[in-house]
């Protein structure tokens, strides 16, 4: 999938997809049109049950530069449009079952940073640089920012963060927790790939649960999240027979041969 014209591409592998923001020439800014087929993009993956990862990344030399201001400032109902009809307001994309990568190639800045955040977790190219700068712009956020970025690095960052309007590079997101790996540029995807097929490896089932749990439970007080945690996995446990944990173990063990 995926043309010159298009500010989506798609490149559909066995188990995963990578998905590219691709206005390059505007450092992958999001207009209305990239907002919209970026939603249907990632609704249509998600729905696919052959996609059991994607790995969301921008066109060099950009990961996203954040909502697209020359269009903001000709159509300011262009902010809240461009999406679906009952789309998720909340987020850049909808709430996934298949967990996202985010591979980010360069700077992700402001609704850029807040795309980033919403991927599962994050792999930086030494190029890539974060900021928010929704005060310098003088707009608020409104894809989960302000309870995501302090969830990731701590309330005193983020607020230093945001107030500041700083830069944060590849190495010092990695210290504070943002990012869970640094790697070369050109090592970017080829890492997020194989990251992919680990993912895709793995019981899909089980993957969708896991992820589901974290992210209810992050919305719980410690007690209320370990009640989930325990219900859920009863749940899951009376679903399965002994023949199915059977299959796992073999494949686990035989996984765990191959990575010593």
């Amino acid at each position: 999938m995926g043309g010159p014209t298009e500010v989506v591409l798609v490149d559909r592998a066995e188990g995963h997809a990578v998905v590219t923001l691709h206005r390059p020439e505007a450092r992958n800014a999001l207009n209305a049109e990239l907002r919209q087929s970026l939603f249907a993009t990632m609704s249509e993956l998600d729905a696919d049950d052959t996609v059991r990862a994607i790995v969301l990344t921008g066109a060099d030399p950009a990961f996203c530069a954040g909502l697209d201001l020359k269009e903001l400032s000709t159509r300011p109902d262009a902010l809240g449009g461009g999406f679906g009809a009952g789309s998720d307001l909340r987020r850049p994309f909808p709430t996934m079952r298949t967990p996202v990568i985010g591979a980010v190639n360069g700077v992700a800045v402001t609704g850029g940073f807040e795309l980033a955040l919403a991927c599962d977790f994050l792999v930086a190219s030494e190029r890539a640089r974060f900021a928010d700068t929704h005060a310098r712009v003088g707009i608020m956020p409104g894809w989960g920012l302000s309870v995501l970025l302090p969830e990731a690095v701590g309330l005193r960052r983020a607020k230093e963060l945001s107030s500041t309007g700083n830069f944060l590079d590849a190495s010092t997101a990695l210290d504070w927790g943002l990012v869970n790996h640094v790697v070369d540029h050109d090592e970017l995807l080829p890492f997020c790939r194989g990251l992919a097929d680990d993912i895709a490896g793995n019981d899909p089932a089980a993957v969708e649960q896991l992820m589901r749990t974290y992210d209810d439970g992050s919305l719980l007080t410690t007690a209320e999240a370990f009640e989930l945690e325990l219900r859920r996995s009863a749940e899951w446990l009376a679903q399965r027979s002994g023949d199915d944990f059977e299959a796992r173990r073999r494949a686990v063990t035989e996984r765990g041969r191959t990575q010593i």
